[in-house]
């Protein structure tokens, strides 16, 4: 047998699993006033307690750990979904009109301050032989006659 929780804003409700009219409750060393089964706490400030409930020879314990607060909402599965897909929607809908909005602009040219005007394509000149690395033509052979390999 379980002890029934039920918590509503800083109010937490214990039934007791005994079957009786007369049950004694105790609460971390204190015993309340309260005989019925179900026991209420007003105004719980989230502390752990211990707590008990007995009949004649039968005792249950429970640890109570609850955490209340005044202005919590509790939601259930079915809104939570329903955030989350709503959520997701709107999110896909502004991805759907930033790309239709952007791909209507790949055609048209910026007028941009730094942008010069494009003519025909001309060709680029070929880059600066380097003169480190001149090739060998055929007139110049004595230049490089000092590298031949040399047999040891």
């Amino acid at each position: 047998k379980e002890f029934l929780v039920e918590i509503s804003g800083t109010t937490v409700t214990i039934t007791c699993p005994i079957m009786d009219d007369r049950i004694v409750w105790e609460i971390t060393g204190t015993k309340p006033a309260s005989n019925e089964r179900k026991y209420v706490i007003e105004n719980h400030d989230s502390s752990p307690a211990n707590l008990s409930c007995s009949s004649g020879g039968n005792k249950y314990e429970m640890y109570l750990n609850a955490r209340v607060c005044a202005n919590c909402e509790e939601l259930d599965a079915l809104a939570v979904t329903g955030i989350i897909i709503a959520d997701l929607l709107i999110t896909f809908g502004v991805l759907i009109l930033v790309y239709y909005f952007s791909k209507d602009r790949k055609g048209r040219p910026s007028a941009s301050a730094g942008s010069r005007p494009r003519g025909q394509k001309m060709q680029r000149p070929p880059p600066v032989p380097n003169p480190d690395y001149e090739p060998i033509r055929k007139g110049q052979r004595e230049v490089y006659a000092g590298l031949e390999p040399r047999g040891f």
